[in-house]
């Protein structure tokens, strides 16, 4: 009896490694110290340390149950873009700079050309938003997932000085919503997605002529990442005064995460076109408006709250970015809560 019979094969892990390397050596920075394979990944500070408060700014997510679409469609090189950017996206709606990655893969049997494909993704995902790869694990484990599955799961770190922190506590009433939009459905929702669709490679490739492609390719759509925008935002000296990533739980629980006691937010659902996935989802589900919007991004992936004489510039950096922007509402002074209206 040996490893390999017990269901681990080593050879295979050093393989996905060899097979990964390109593709993570893409997102270095110059303050990555080491290189990969080591025990950990060392990052410097020293570029930070002129800050007045330097602070370090987390985030850690998965993917979810989107997962299971990855798997029937076999198709795995867009997945890890939405594991970093639902890590990343948070950071940068605290107004942080996201500094680096860890990725954590654990799967039933390791197929390194399949591991390096999840990789890729993830360097893409880090490429997109200027964070560095510094290292991650790869988890064979025969007999807990089945030989085709996987979980993936990530881990990021940002800077921000205190003083650029985004809270909320500036807000008042008059202060205006800018939106960007969303790619979709994002990384949330999919166990009520699942239930709708019928999960079949059928129905997957399936071609909606109002989706202007497949179901399968709209749904597994990689999640916007937001960080570029929101770094220029701030570059074209604007202060961003509140922030919310439109992640599970919709416009009902995110909107009211930036918001200060006395201030209430009031989006105007008419002040973009919601994209057609959602309506899709919405009549083939009988699913409720509301259940909607407590449940989805519903075409906004990140939401800013800015001063009215900043909102030009604001959707300017928004643009210029690459990024789809509207203006979907304000705050006023209420209790603290969203209206939709």
């Amino acid at each position: 009896m040996d490893y390999k019979k017990a269901g681990v094969d080593i050879e295979a892990g050093y393989q996905s490694v060899e097979l990964m390397k390109e593709h993570v050596k893409k997102t270095m920075r110059p303050e990555v110290l080491g290189g990969l394979g080591g025990f950990s990944g060392a990052f410097s500070m020293e570029k930070f340390k002129n800050m007045e408060k330097p602070t370090l700014v987390s985030g850690t997510d998965g993917v979810g149950t989107k997962l299971k679409l990855a798997f029937l469609m076999d198709k795995h090189d867009t997945i890890g873009i939405d594991c970093v950017a639902m890590c990343v996206n948070d950071i940068a709606c605290a107004g942080g700079e996201p500094l680096f990655f860890l990725d954590y893969i654990a799967c039933g049997k390791n197929y390194p050309e399949k591991i390096a494909t999840i990789v890729k993704g993830v360097a893409e995902g880090c490429l997109q938003s200027d964070a560095a790869l510094i290292g991650g694990e790869t988890a064979e484990m025969p007999g807990f997932y089945p030989e085709d599955e996987y979980d993936l799961a990530g881990f990021a770190v940002g800077v921000v000085d205190e003083k650029d922190l985004i809270t909320g506590k500036d807000l008042k009433a008059g202060d205006v919503l800018v939106a960007m939009a969303s790619s979709g459905v994002h990384s949330n929702g999919f166990s009520l997605v699942r239930k709708v669709f019928e999960m079949t490679k059928e129905s997957l490739f399936t071609h909606y002529d109002e989706l202007g492609t497949t179901l399968g390719e709209a749904l597994l759509a990689p999640t916007k990442i937001y960080v570029k925008a929101l770094r220029g935002i701030k570059e074209a000296g604007v202060r961003v005064k509140a922030c919310s990533h439109i992640t599970g739980g919709g416009f009902y629980e995110n909107i009211p995460r930036m918001l200060p006691e006395g201030i209430r937010a009031v989006v105007k659902k008419d002040s973009y076109e919601v994209p057609a996935i959602f309506k899709l989802l919405q009549e083939k589900g009988q699913i409720t408006e509301e259940m909607m919007y407590n449940t989805y991004n519903m075409g906004l992936g990140m939401i800013v709250a800015v001063a009215p004489e900043d909102v030009e510039k604001t959707m300017e950096a928004m643009k210029a970015a690459g990024e789809t922007c509207y203006i979907v509402g304000h705050v006023e002074e209420g209790e603290k809560g969203v209206t939709l209206c």
